[in-house]
Parts: C-alpha cells; structure tokens; sequence
C-alpha cells in the first residue's frame, strides 16, 4: 500500500481566476515519470471553482473522465449536445473516444468542489458517449468497462467499517472525514495505491466519504 498525501499532490489551475486543481498524478507542466498512472487510472484531480469560474471549452480523447462532486453544482456542456447539472452524489461519465469537447462551469451560487479521475481504455477510438447517474447508492457500484475498472462510493460513521474490494489494482480516495486504512489514518485529499488488495478495511474514525476504484488491469 502505496499512500500519497494531500499536500503532495502538485498544485494547478489559476487561483487569480477562482480555479484551484490539485493533480495526484503527473499532469501538465508537473511531469513526473514515476507517477504517470496506477493500474488504469491516470488522473485524481480535485478542483475547486469559484461562483462564475470556469474551464472553457477544451478537448479531450481516448480518455474515460468520471466525475464526482463533493459540494455544489457543476455545469458540463459538450460538442455532442450534452448539457446537465452535476450535484453532489451524481456520477457523471464522459467517454470521450475519438475525440469530443467539453465546458465545465460553476454557474451557481456556491463554491464548487469535485474530483475528476481520468482512466485510460483498454481500447482506444470508438464513439464518445455521455452518462450521468443521479444519487448512486453505497452498495451500488459504477462499472467502466471500456477501463476494466469500477467505482465504489463509501460512506462510513465513526466506527463503521467497509471492505475495499480484492483487485489487482485498488485506489483509495478520502473526499472527506478521517479513515483508518489498514495501520494508516487518512484525511481529505489522502489517497492509497494498493496492488494485489485482499483483505483491507477502511474503518470511519469520524464520519467519512470514500471513492474506491477497483481495477483488473494497468
């Protein structure tokens, strides 16, 4: 078990503009050729936008992009006539294929604040599509199959304890609240690269929310 800290992670965005990123993987000018991925994961990003603050329109490709939001609403608008409201719970998947261009937005009133993980395809091409899943369930994950990867939200009280599932590949991502993981306490913004997991437990030491991918292959 591999963990990161949140105050390792590499600092992004443009704070002058309302946007606040935080990358726990090599990105953009940060390169780092020992952190490139983990199994199919190549991005963790947590972002914070400003009322009004925004991402304009950029493009993406051969790229599965989830997102979660922690607080807020995110407004996504895409080149293939997608336009929604993300809320805190909704999982949003863009698949962008062969290629498609997006605009992320904060057009509400409150600060906004969510966490993007980018997975590479097993195959790459294809047609991109869009999907968002409004309150997902503790005990209802969220596949990615064109990643073989799939997502698991846990909320947990004090005490209360949750499996992280036996996969070859499993990241562990604090949102918010403390957990134990194994002998390690993780914070807000903690993160846990574990291979060959089997076994483990995250245990709440306050009320706590975790996204935990599980994944078959890198």
């Amino acid at each position: 078990m591999d963990v990161r800290r949140a105050e390792e992670r590499y600092p992004g965005g443009d704070p002058q503009t309302g946007i606040v990123s935080r990358h726990a993987f090599s990105f953009g000018p940060h390169y780092d050729p020992d952190n490139l991925r983990f199994g199919a994961l190549i991005a963790c990003n947590e972002e914070r936008l400003a009322p009004g603050a925004g991402f304009d329109e950029h493009p993406h490709s051969h790229t599965e992009i989830v997102t979660w939001v922690a607080e807020g609403e995110l407004t996504h608008r895409d080149s293939k006539g997608h336009e929604t409201v993300v809320r805190a719970g909704d999982v949003q998947r863009l698949s962008s294929a062969s290629g498609v261009r997006h605009v992320e937005r904060n057009d509400g009133p409150a600060p906004l604040t969510f966490v993007q993980m980018w997975l590479a395809p097993l195959t790459p091409g294809g047609d991109p599509s869009y999907e968002i899943v409004h309150g997902i369930a503790d005990a209802t994950p969220y596949a990615v199959p064109e990643a073989g990867a799939m997502l698991h939200v846990r909320r947990l009280g004090v005490g209360e304890r949750a499996a992280v599932p036996d996969a070859r590949y499993a990241y562990v991502h604090v949102v918010r609240g403390e957990v134990r993981l194994d002998s390690e306490e993780l914070g807000p913004g903690d993160a846990a690269r574990i291979t060959d997991a089997k076994d483990v437990e995250a245990v709440g030491v306050t009320g706590a929310e975790l996204l935990v991918w599980e994944m078959s292959a890198s």
